[in-house]
């Protein structure tokens, strides 16, 4: 037994925050941040928790599909951002939306949202399960060093969902964890322990652009490769592909090694930056929402972050 896509939706704050109104905050440029990111702008909270985003698109996800919260059997979130360690952002939505059912979160950073898809998928073929909400909810500005030029231009906020139900479409998966944290970290904080003796890092996003950059093209185009090997088709085959938004040059690149037209890779990343494990779902529900979908087209999903770790997988439309 495989899944099938039954609705999605997605979310982002109302405020934005554009290229220039980051050069009055670090000494950084529109143009400097297009040119190496590909970012012009960013969707942040200023009183919405990643949970109260993660409702409000599974709420869309749910009327796409047709079917009610209480409906649902098991809710799968992803973030790295939550506002609190208990309780968990799916148990969070999971309040806000009505539902009643088994709720947890995963953690694969940028790659989690592919993770929770396919630890949803597990469960429907395990049996038992009707319906599963699967999101990804980011509130990145509360985590992000905003004097840091290097990284507080690439994220944003937002979340994305899926509701999925037993089907066919789930053509291939692949997932990948490369353990450490000298390539991308983001520590917990000081701690309130009077006994540990070692220094603790501040909350915010650490990370070696250079090594996430190259670490990301290969885990791309391995992936891509791998999961087209999987359903017995070639890339050039995929109708769409929905990348992890991180990076417009990485993605250019991975292209060009598949020998894959850019056209065909759903972009969104000078709207909304990068928002982590919100972001392959919101680049989804656009493209799902955007008419260009044709019954039968093959669209494959990708991504990559902290861990180190990667994902991808092949559904059928």
């Amino acid at each position: 037994m495989s899944i099938q896509i039954l609705g999605t939706g997605a979310y982002v704050p109302e405020r934005i925050v554009t290229n220039d109104d980051l050069s009055r905050m670090v000494d950084t440029s529109d143009e400097w941040i297009q040119q190496r990111v590909g970012v012009r702008e960013r969707h942040v909270s200023v009183s919405e928790s990643a949970a109260d985003m993660g409702a409000k698109a599974a709420q869309r996800a749910l009327e796409a599909a047709g079917i009610t919260a209480d409906q649902l059997d098991l809710i799968v979130g992803a973030t790295v951002s939550p506002d609190r360690i208990c309780p968990s952002v799916s148990a969070s939505v999971q309040e806000q939306i009505g539902a009643s059912c088994p709720a947890f979160d995963v953690n694969s950073a940028c790659s989690g949202f592919l993770f929770a898809l396919d630890t949803a998928a597990a469960f429907i073929a395990r049996g038992g399960i009707r319906y599963a909400l699967v999101l990804g909810a980011e509130r990145l500005s509360r985590i992000v060093d905003w004097s840091d030029r290097s990284t507080c231009v690439i994220f944003g906020d937002g979340a994305g969902a899926f509701v999925i139900a037993p089907g066919e479409n789930y053509l291939a998966s692949h997932l990948f964890t490369q353990g450490g944290d000298s390539v991308l970290a983001i520590p917990l904080g000081k701690g309130n322990s009077p006994f540990y003796e070692k220094e603790e890092e501040p909350l915010a996003v650490h990370m070696s652009g250079q090594e996430t950059f190259k670490f990301a093209v290969k885990q791309i185009v391995g992936g891509l490769n791998l999961i087209a090997e999987q359903a017995g088709v070639t890339p050039d085959q995929f109708d769409y592909i929905v990348p992890h938004q991180a990076n417009y040059r990485i993605i250019d690149l991975a292209a060009r090694r598949l020998g894959i037209p850019m056209e065909r890779f759903m972009l969104n990343l000078d709207r909304y930056g990068n928002t982590s494990s919100a972001s392959v779902p919101i680049s989804f529900d656009e493209l799902a929402r955007s008419g260009k979908l044709k019954k039968g087209d093959l669209i494959a999903m990708c991504a990559f972050g902290g861990g180190l770790s990667s994902a991808a997988c092949l559904i059928r439309w």
